[in-house]
Order: structure tokens, then sequence, then C-alpha cells
């Protein structure tokens, strides 16, 4: 069900005015004395509200909400006009939703957390000409799939860099096995493990878990059996905690190492006492960049009682696009709004990004944590290294 939790354009003009705000897009607003006010910008934010991946969804909502106070005022005399859509972590809500916004004349749309929701609504990003900016979904296959997609957060092969940075450098004939679930996400990391250290040298399979699947007990015992030196744990559906649980009681953490991400700040506990000692790849930790856009997130937040999340910057920066897009180009004209986000260079709460022009990438910084004994018997984070955009740089994927 679409919400729009934001108020409607005020029309106090003429016909021509009232039909120019229900051309939809870009539409100016005037004041009781007939000045012209702030022009509004309708955007389709589609994300996941429920579903499993709706903790996700929610940093990505909450950050996208911090952006949009954050760019206020700052995006060429137009105000950002969101449409929330909840796409229940299901691509055909998220298809539906996606072609309900366009026949209503959205020309921007943005969200999702799943990415094998995102690698669906970017062909019809294509199909329709509006622009499209996924937030959290991180499949490799989303940077360079069309011109009128571009991506908020990190991509798996940048993660898979940052654990390259990890595994001793000179290291080979090391077995690694790619712990995941069953989908794009899951099979994404496991291409992009397989095509980092597979080319230095190491073995690597994989085993893929069912999405959501409640018992975890006997693909833990595959993983303890498989001999490998190494298991790269991909894991992104709710059961996360369930899944550590069931690598501890087999014993997983004795036989072999663990190359993973830090994911939620909720997991810490959970996590923590799994990986002593371990070097995390994180894509993001609010204590980790120092810069005047990740101090402003902070407090912003704080305010509201809350404290960033893994995912929040994803949201954030989208606010941040979708007000460069529409400042620097024609809210109407979809190939201006492109041209305004290729090759952009910004300062986001993570630190300096690029948008590559040649595929869309976000070159990013990425992080090396690790989980130590905190306050009150709680896990906390030290963060250890800051590894620079140039470093987890994945090879370009020219447009289809």
């Amino acid at each position: 069900m679409t919400h729009r939790w934001t108020r409607s354009a005020l029309l106090l003009a003429g016909i021509a005015l009232v039909a120019a705000a229900l051309a939809g897009t870009a539409a100016a607003r005037v004041d009781a004395n007939g000045a012209a006010a702030a022009k509004t910008v309708n955007v389709g934010f589609i994300y996941p509200k429920t579903g499993g991946l709706s903790a996700f969804g929610q940093e990505e909502f909450d950050g996208f909400n911090a952006g949009l106070a954050y760019v206020k005022g700052k995006c060429g005399g137009y105000t950002i006009n969101p449409t929330f859509v909840d796409d229940a972590t299901d691509p055909a809500t998220a298809i539906a939703a996606t072609k309900n916004l366009i026949g209503q004349g959205y020309k921007i749309l943005a969200g999702t957390g799943s990415s094998g929701i995102a690698v669906q609504l970017a062909p019809l990003a294509a199909q329709n000409q509006v622009l499209y900016i996924s937030g959290a979904a991180a499949a490799d296959a989303i940077t360079g799939l069309n011109r009128y997609t571009f991506r908020a957060g990190r991509q798996t092969l940048q993660d898979v860099l940052d654990a390259a940075n990890i595994f001793p450098p000179k290291s080979t004939g090391k077995k690694v096995v790619v712990f995941a679930e069953d989908t794009a996400f899951g099979a994404g990391n496991y291409a992009a493990v397989n095509q980092i250290f597979g080319s230095r040298g190491h073995t690597v399979s994989k085993i893929l878990v069912p999405f959501g699947a409640a018992d975890l007990t006997p693909f833990a015992q595959q993983l303890k059996n498989s001999g490998a030196d190494a298991v790269f744990v991909a894991w992104a559906g709710s059961n996360g905690p369930a899944m550590w649980q069931a690598l501890q009681q087999q014993g997983v953490p004795q036989k072999m190492t663990i190359i993973t991400g830090l994911a939620n700040r909720e997991l810490y506990d959970t996590f923590g006492p799994l990986v002593p000692g371990v070097t995390l790849l994180s894509h993001y930790v609010y204590q980790a960049p120092h810069n005047a856009v990740n101090t402003w997130l902070i407090k912003y937040m704080a305010k509201q009682h809350q404290v960033p999340n893994i995912f929040t910057p994803d949201g954030f920066v989208t606010a941040q696009m979708i007000c460069r897009a529409i400042s620097k180009g024609n809210p109407t004209n979809v190939n201006s709004m492109i041209s305004a986000l290729e090759g952009w260079q910004f300062l986001a709460p993570k630190g300096k990004q690029y948008i590559r022009p040649a595929d869309h990438a976000m070159l990013q910084p990425m992080f090396q944590v690790q989980l130590v004994n905190g306050a009150n018997g709680h896990f906390a984070v030290k963060v250890l290294k800051t590894i620079s955009p140039g470093n987890v740089q994945p090879p370009v994927t020219p447009f289809k």
C-alpha cells in the first residue's frame, strides 16, 4: 500500500498551474500573494518496510529522512516530496508498485534493500526512461545494468576486495567456502569471492541456504565437514542470529577462519564471541568516518534518539543524489538528471564518494574493524583501518 507522508503541493493558482501539477514530477507552487514559492519534485521510495529485510529497510528509511533534512533548501529551489511504498521484500509487490508510480508520472524512483528486487526494477526504469537509484542492494549486476540506474550503496565486489585485504596476501592454495543464502545476494557473493580469491590461487566453493530457513543445523554441519581453511559468510536475512548460533554450536569458528562483514549493531553481542581478535570488513560504522557530514548525521539522529546503523548512509546518500539530480539537471528531463549525477564527487557520511560515469559504480571508502568487549558486558566496535575508494574499486562493467 502506498502512503504519502509529506504535504501535498498547495495549489492556489489557475487552471494552467493545476494542470502542471497534475502532470507529475515538478510543479510550481504560489503563496497567498501570488508570489512564486518552492517547487516540488515527487519521488517514489520503495523499500522493505516488512518482510525478511525489514530491519535493513528501516535503516534505509531513517537515513533517507535524515538526508532529506540535510539537503533541505539546497536543491535549487525544489522540495523533494517522497511517496513511501512497502515492497514487503517481495519482487512482485515491488514491480507492481514501480509500475503504479511510473503510471502516475513519477520520474524518480529509489530504494529497496533486496538485490533480487533491484535487478528487476532497473530494467523497468530503462524501459520507461525514469531515474532509478538503488539503495542498499549489493548485487554487482546493478552496476552497468543501464544508464537510468544508479546505486547509493556499495556492491559485493567492494566487500570482497575489502576482505581480500584481510586475507594473507601471499597465501595460496587455501580452500574457501562461501556460506550464504540462496538468493541473488548470496549468488553474487559467491561470484565475487570466486573472482577475487580464485584469481589469487585459492579454491572457492559454496554452500547456499534457502532464504529464511528455520533449521540451519544441517547446513552448519555441512560447513564444518567441508575441510575448508576459511569460510566467507554473507548473510542478509532476519535469521542471522540463528545462523551464527548454529555455526557456534557446530564448532565452526574452531575449525576454520571466518571472513565476514560486520552486520547490524543488534548482532554485535551474538557475533562478538565468535570472532575474538578477528578483523572484519565493514561497509559503515558511525565511529569510523571523521567528516562534517557524518558528524551532522550522528547529531541529527541523536535528536531522534537513534544511532546510525550499517545501511543508514545508503538512504542518506539517496537523498543527496536526488538533490543533485534535480538541482543540476531538469526534473522533467531524465537525461539531464543522469548527466548531473555522472562523474559527481561529493562528501557523504562515509567520506568522499564518486559516481563513475562508465558504469555508475559508486566508489567509496570501506573499513576494517574488530568487535571488542565494551561496557556492561556488551560488545563494541574498534575501528582498525579505512580502505580508500581506489583500493576497493570494482572493475568497470560497461552498460549493456
